[in-house]
């Protein structure tokens, strides 16, 4: 029989909401970023990780049950979709959190180190911005174009996101996501120990 109390109560959904909102406000401020230039859109891989890293530690020392991490990335290929990402980066969004809620879980939502690897692989997510320059190139560049984005602006996004480029982007997400976790672990340490996260 289940227990109880892992089950996901009124005040962890109010914690989830409460948080994807703060990572979606950090996302949307940044993202604003990318229309200044299209090499700052393939520097979301560093930047967001960064700028969300004290938040999300904040929230990782609320989590003690499976699925709260799961559902923020539910609730951000969602917001996403309706953001006009389109739904090609859903499944990896939803699969990132999915994964790095499992990590954090195997840590017993205890472990600093677990945290850090889980707080890597959730930032992943961040790449499915990237699947309708990857997977629908030539209508995605026209749809730019007819938008009102410049030529020179186009060449240098697809020149920066391409085929060849996105297996860094992906390593560069987790490293800086892991670096991230660090830097706000040790900006938010005491919640860490008052969590009991060691």
């Amino acid at each position: 029989m289940e227990n109880k109390s892992n089950k996901l109560k009124a005040k962890d959904f109010i914690t989830i909401g409460i948080f994807a909102a703060i990572l979606f406000a950090v996302e949307f401020a940044f993202g604003m970023l990318g229309y200044i230039h299209p090499y700052i859109v393939a520097a979301y891989v560093v930047i967001l990780p960064l700028a969300s890293a004290i938040p999300m530690m904040l929230f990782y020392t609320k989590v003690e049950k499976f699925g709260m991490i799961t559902i923020v990335s539910v609730l951000m290929a969602i917001i996403m979709f309706v953001g006009g990402m389109g739904y090609l980066g859903a499944p990896l969004i939803i699969i990132s959190g999915l994964i790095a809620d499992f990590i954090a879980k195997s840590g017993k939502y205890k472990s600093a180190k677990k945290t850090v690897l889980s707080f890597g692989v959730f930032n992943l997510w961040i790449c499915a911005n990237y699947f309708p320059i990857l997977v629908t190139a030539d209508s995605y560049r026209q749809d730019l174009i007819d938008g009102g984005y410049s030529a020179e602006y186009v060449n240098n996004l697809f020149a920066a996101i391409n085929v060849k480029t996105i297996a860094i982007l992906v390593v560069l997400a987790f490293v800086f996501g892991c670096i991230g976790a660090v830097i706000g672990k040790a900006v938010v340490k005491k919640h860490f120990e008052k969590a009991g996260i060691v």
